[in-house]
Order: structure tokens, then sequence, then C-alpha cells
């Protein structure tokens, strides 16, 4: 089959539930798409708002406190909302990534030299009697290795080793403090560090993000070296887009129509529907991608009319979306968009 960008759109769309929201457990959409981007508290929420015809925040909130949801370092090297199988496996294949953070963050600096084996250890001693919040494991951390500073061999630990984000961090409208405090993943999830079956991992990409290629697999994982094992996957079919580049796929996933109806959705900030393809033009015109881009990624949460971005928007006062489109709406758009701001102002009113 071949793919005009339309229907890449559209197909996209779909196998993300944003076509027509769906009756769903939150759980069950964390695990179709393999994660939630977290990186900041309120987008993973937006995501679940964004695809479910129901949404109670807090029982998502409850969800992260009795450990059926984990806040990781996984794919990208960035934090997501996971189920706890996935949190202990997603960072185990991702490890690659995080040493290329570990080698070019300026943060960690010279502690990257820092003997690892003698640091896991050290880690696993100073959390051996429970969590620690990142600054007194960068101390606790210091004491050991007095050639660093704190900051740095914490930054290290967050990197190096596979921690849970706890509690209340990432959790609806907390009450006190959010400081990232930190525990080991598998003891968290009671579950062990395990390399995941990576063929798996590629199917379950395309079942949510697909089709797509093996620079797309790589753009929403930060792994690279994938061609060899997409090509050897017996089970795949083969499309192409309108350029005739070849894209991956699973025989009975579902393709979109190009004409297929698009809602108006508001995502958060670093939404994976944007990056989790090597070239974002399924979701964006080119020419608009400098408006939401920073320098150092997402410059503000989007706005989509008719399955593309349209504008970016804000929260003001803790509950009002504030929209600044790029182009001007239909009367039926702007209707869409209107019901949309409803929907996630009654949300963060909650």
């Amino acid at each position: 089959m071949r793919f005009s960008r339309l229907r890449l759109n559209r197909t996209l769309l779909l196998r993300q539930y944003l076509l027509e929201r769906v009756a769903m457990e939150p759980g069950a959409m964390v695990d179709h798409l393999v994660g939630l981007q977290a990186q900041e508290p309120l987008p993973p929420y937006l995501s679940l708002a964004a695809r479910l015809t129901e949404l109670d925040p807090w029982a998502v909130s409850r969800a992260i406190e009795d450990r059926s949801l984990v806040r990781v370092l996984s794919l990208r090297d960035t934090v997501h909302l996971h189920l706890p199988a996935d949190a202990v496996t997603l960072p185990v294949w991702a490890a690659p990534v995080r040493e290329r953070e570990i080698r070019a963050s300026q943060t960690i600096g010279s502690a990257r030299e820092v003997d690892r084996a003698a640091f896991s250890a050290a880690v696993h001693e100073i959390l051996a009697d429970g969590p620690l919040p990142q600054r007194r494991l960068g101390a606790a951390l210091a004491e050991r290795f007095p050639a660093y500073t704190a900051t740095q061999l914490g930054q290290v630990a967050r990197v190096a080793e596979v921690l849970a984000q706890l509690p209340p961090r990432g959790c609806w409208k907390p009450t006190g403090s959010t400081a990232v405090a930190y525990d080991l993943a598998e003891r968290w999830t009671g579950l062990p560090l395990t390399a995941p079956d990576v063929p798996t991992l590629v199917r379950r990409f395309l079942r949510a993000y697909g089709p797509g290629t093996a620079a797309d697999v790589t753009a929403w994982s930060g792994i690279t070296r994938l061609g060899p094992v997409v090509k050897a996957m017996p089970d795949l079919v083969v499309h192409e887009d309108e350029n005739g580049k070849p894209l991956y796929d699973l025989a009975d996933a579902p393709v979109a129509d190009e004409d297929a109806p698009a809602p108006v959705r508001l995502f958060g900030t670093y939404d994976n529907l944007w990056l989790s393809h090597a070239s974002r033009d399924r979701v964006m015109a080119p020419e608009h991608r400098r408006l939401w881009m920073g320098v150092n990624g997402a410059q503000a949460m989007s706005v989509h009319v008719d399955g593309w971005f349209a504008g970016l928007w804000r929260v003001e006062d803790g509950r009002v979306v504030v929209v600044e489109l790029v182009r001007e709406l239909s009367r039926a758009e702007r209707a869409g968009l209107d019901e949309e701001i409803g929907r996630v102002e009654a949300l963060l009113a909650r």
C-alpha cells in the first residue's frame, strides 16, 4: 500500500485513539502508548484526557502512589510514566542513551570519570534503607567520592542508575514539596531489571505509532542501529510513502481513510505524538515547526485542528486555557476548539 502524507496522519491519529476517544482504563492506554512523556507533571494527564472518554486525574495520581504507574527515565533519556513491567525493562534497553547523556552533560562534568562499579554499589548501599531526595543522595555520594560535587554525583545517579521518581512528584495537584526523590526501580516495582525483547518493542511501536521506519523507532527511543532488527522481522509487511520510502508495519494494524474527520485536541509539552518519528511532518507543516520548538525542545503546549498543528496554548491562573492560533478557523473548527477548551478547563478545575 502507498501511504500519502494525509493517510499517514490519519492512521497515526487512529492508532493513537485521537480520531475518537475511547472508554479505556488509564493503565491500558499507558500500556498501548508504551508510556507517556512526563518530563513535566501535567502532560501525562493531558495525553490521557485527549484520548479517553472519561478521565479521573485523581485515580491516575493514586496509581502513581500505589505503584501501578511508575515515573522513570526511559525513552530518549526522558522521564516517562510507565506500567511497572516497562519501568524495569525500557531503561535497561535505553542504557546507551543514558551513557550519551553522561558523556555530554556539562552538569556531570568530570564526574563522568567516577568508577562506575563502585559508584553503583554506593548508590545501592545508600538507598538500602529506603528512598532519598536527590539532594541527600548526592550529598551521601559526595562523602564517598570527594573528588566530585554532590550536584555532579546526584546527576550521575539520576542517569546511570535505574531509579523511580517517587510521589508526590507527578501526582495531581500535590500538597507539600514535590522535590524529586528516588528509589531503586526494582525495589519500588518489586520486579527485576531485565532486558526487553526488542522485536516485541518494535511491534508495540508500530501498533501505536506506525507504519514507520527503523529511523522512526530510533527517534522514539533514542536507540540506534535498529535497521537490521526491523528488516529481520519476518512478520512485518512493507508499505511505502508517497516518495517511495519503505514503511514497516504489522499485518493486522488498522489503516485510516484519508477523509476521516480529525477532531480538535490539546496536547502538553513533549507529547510522544510529536517525538516518535524521524520527520514530524505527520502532524505539522514544516514551516510551523520553528513556532513550536525552543532551544531545548517544546516551547509550549500545542493545539491540533483537523489533525495538524494549528497553534499553541497555555494555562493562566491554574485553570484558564489561552490559545494562540497560526491560522484562521472555520466556524465548525472554532466550535470544536471551544468544546475542547471546555474539556481541558474542566480537567484543570478537578
